[in-house]
C-alpha cells in the first residue's frame, strides 16, 4: 500500500448515477449491440431473473442433465452445475477445480477480448475468495476473526439495537420501499460498523457494491470503463483509512485486521481493492436481498407468515429457509486446472464451470417442494447459498445473526408486510435480489 494518501474530504466521489440507471440509459441506445443467448439451457441471461422465470429451466437440467455444457454464449462455452451433490463434489475439489482470478475467478464473466493487456493487468483483483491454498488460507484466517461465534455474539446488541430503531421508524399504513428503507439501511449500517467507515458516507457502500456485482457491464464498455472508476474512488477512499490507522493499536475492524496481518499488510493496489470489494460485496448484497425476499416470500405464501405470526419460536429455521429460498448469489465460477470426469461429462483443463446455487438450492432430490417457502422444513439449512468447502462464506453467521434479529424484532411488534406496489428485481445473473419492493405494514 502506498504510505501517504488525502483525507477523504479532499476528494469528491460521486454517488450517482446508479448502475443499473447506468445500464438502462446505456440500453436506450445501444440495446441492438447486447450478445443474443441462443441456447436454451444458456442461464447467463439476465432477463430471466429479472422477469423471474428461471426456475422451469434449471428444473429441466436437473432432470435431464444435471451437468451439463453450454457453448458459444455471450459469456463464452461454459458448465452448467445444477445440484446440491454435483456443486459439493466440484467445490470438495478445490485444486481441481480452481477459484483462482489468474485462472478467471469466480464469476461466469471474462475480460472483454480485446482489453489492452496493460490495462487487463490493472484491472485483474486478487481477493482470498478468488485465490487457491494456500494464498486462500493465510488471508481468510485474517478477517475470520471478525465473525468467530464470540465476535458475533458482541456484536448482536448493536445489530438489535439498530433493526429496532430501523423498524420503529417506517410507517404503518403508508406505502414505502422497503429494499430502500430496511435492507440496504440494514446492511449498509452493519458494514460501516465492520470497516469503522465513516457514517455519514456509509451509503456509499451500497454504491460500490451494486457497481461491483453489475457483471453485465462486460458488455457496455463505457461503462465497464466507468466502473473501473468507480472502484478507484473506493479505493482512494480506503485508503484514506488505511493510512489514517497505520501505527494504532490494532482494534476490531476489518481495516486493522488487514493492517496486522502478515498475510495482508503489504497487499498490491489490486489485491487490496479486490478484498474491499469481495467483503463489500459479501457483506451487503447477499444480506440486503435476503432481508427483501423474507418479506416477499412472507406475502407470498401467506399460510406461512400465518405460522410464522403464530410461533416465533420457528424463526432460526425459518432463517435458513428464507435464505435457501432467496439464494441471493446465484453463481460462482469455477476453472479445470485438469482433465476430469465429473460424472461421466469429459472437463477439459481450462473449461469454465458456473456452480448455480439458485438451481441447487431448488434441488427436488434434497428439498421436497423446493418452489415453496416451507419454514419448517426439517434440511433447511443443508441449502448451499453460503457455498460449500473451504470457501464457504466467512461472514454467514453474521448474516443468519441479522436475518435472525430482523425477524425477531419484526415478530415483536406484530409486524405484518404487505406487498401492495412495484417489485422490480436486480437484472444480473450473479446477484440475486430485488431493486424495488413497495410495500405497507399493517399489525397482525
Amino acid at each position: 500500500m502506498a504510505t501517504q494518501a488525502a483525507s477523504p474530504e479532499q476528494f469528491k466521489y460521486r454517488t450517482s448515477p446508479t448502475v443499473t440507471e447506468a445500464f438502462e440509459n446505456w440500453l436506450k441506445d445501444h440495446a441492438p449491440e447486447l450478445p443474443k443467448h441462443t441456447d436454451p439451457w444458456d442461464v447467463s441471461r439476465s432477463d430471466i431473473y429479472a422477469e423471474d422465470r428461471w426456475q422451469p429451466i434449471f428444473a429441466e437440467m436437473r432432470a435431464k442433465a444435471p451437468v451439463n455444457q453450454v457453448k458459444d454464449t455471450p459469456y463464452g462455452t461454459y458448465w452448467n452445475v445444477t445440484t446440491v451433490k454435483t456443486i459439493q463434489h466440484v467445490e470438495s475439489l478445490p485444486e481441481l477445480y480452481s477459484s483462482s482470478w489468474d485462472k478467471g475467478g469466480i464469476t461466469i464473466a471474462d475480460p472483454p477480448a480485446d482489453i489492452d493487456p496493460e490495462r487487463l493487468a490493472e484491472r485483474r483483483l486478487p481477493m482470498f475468495i478468488a485465490m487457491d491454498r494456500p494464498e486462500h488460507t493465510g488471508q481468510r484466517r485474517t478477517v475470520a476473526p471478525a465473525f468467530t461465534p464470540g465476535e458475533i455474539e458482541k456484536m448482536s446488541a448493536e445489530v438489535r439495537m439498530r433493526t429496532a430503531a430501523v423498524l420503529d421508524s417506517l410507517p404503518i399504513g403508508e406505502e414505502f420501499d422497503w429494499v430502500d428503507k430496511v435492507s440496504i439501511e440494514l446492511t449498509t449500517g452493519m458494514l460501516a460498523i465492520l470497516f469503522g467507515f465513516p457514517w455519514e458516507d456509509r451509503r456509499l457502500l451500497t454504491f460500490w457494491s451494486d457497481w461491483a456485482g453489475g457483471t453485465e457491464l462486460a458488455f457496455a464498455r463505457e461503462l465497464h470503463d466507468t466502473r473501473w472508476e468507480v472502484f478507484g474512488e473506493m479505493a482512494q477512499y480506503f485508503k484514506t483509512l488505511w493510512i489514517d490507522r497505520m501505527g494504532k493499536p490494532p482494534s476490531r475492524d476489518l481495516i486493522s485486521m488487514m493492517i496486522h496481518s502478515d498475510a495482508m499488510k503489504d497487499m498490491s493496489p489490486q489485491e487490496f481493492m479486490g478484498n474491499l470489494i469481495l467483503l463489500i460485496v459479501g457483506g451487503n448484497d447477499t444480506t440486503r436481498n435476503t432481508m427483501s425476499s423474507i418479506v416477499h416470500a412472507l406475502d407470498k405464501f401467506p399460510d406461512q407468515r400465518a405460522l410464522f405470526e403464530q410461533d416465533a419460536s420457528l424463526i432460526p429455521n425459518a432463517v435458513q429457509e428464507c435464505i435457501r429460498y432467496a439464494t441471493p448469489l446465484a453463481h460462482m465460477r469455477r476453472t479445470a486446472t485438469e482433465d476430469a470426469d465429473l460424472f461421466g461429462n469429459q472437463v477439459k483443463k481450462g473449461d469454465k464451470l458456473a456452480l448455480w446455487y439458485i438451481s441447487a438450492n431448488h434441488d427436488e432430490e434434497v428439498f421436497p417442494e423446493p418452489e415453496k417457502l416451507i419454514l419448517t422444513r426439517e434440511n433447511a439449512r443443508r441449502h448451499v447459498a453460503f457455498g460449500y468447502g473451504i470457501h464457504r462464506c466467512v461472514g454467514a453467521r453474521l448474516a443468519e445473526l441479522q436475518l435472525k434479529i430482523l425477524m425477531e424484532e419484526m415478530h415483536k411488534r406484530r409486524m405484518r408486510v404487505n406487498v401492495t406496489g412495484k417489485v422490480e428485481r436486480v437484472r444480473a445473473n450473479f446477484v440475486h435480489g430485488f431493486r424495488t419492493l413497495e410495500t405497507t405494514i399493517e399489525k397482525f
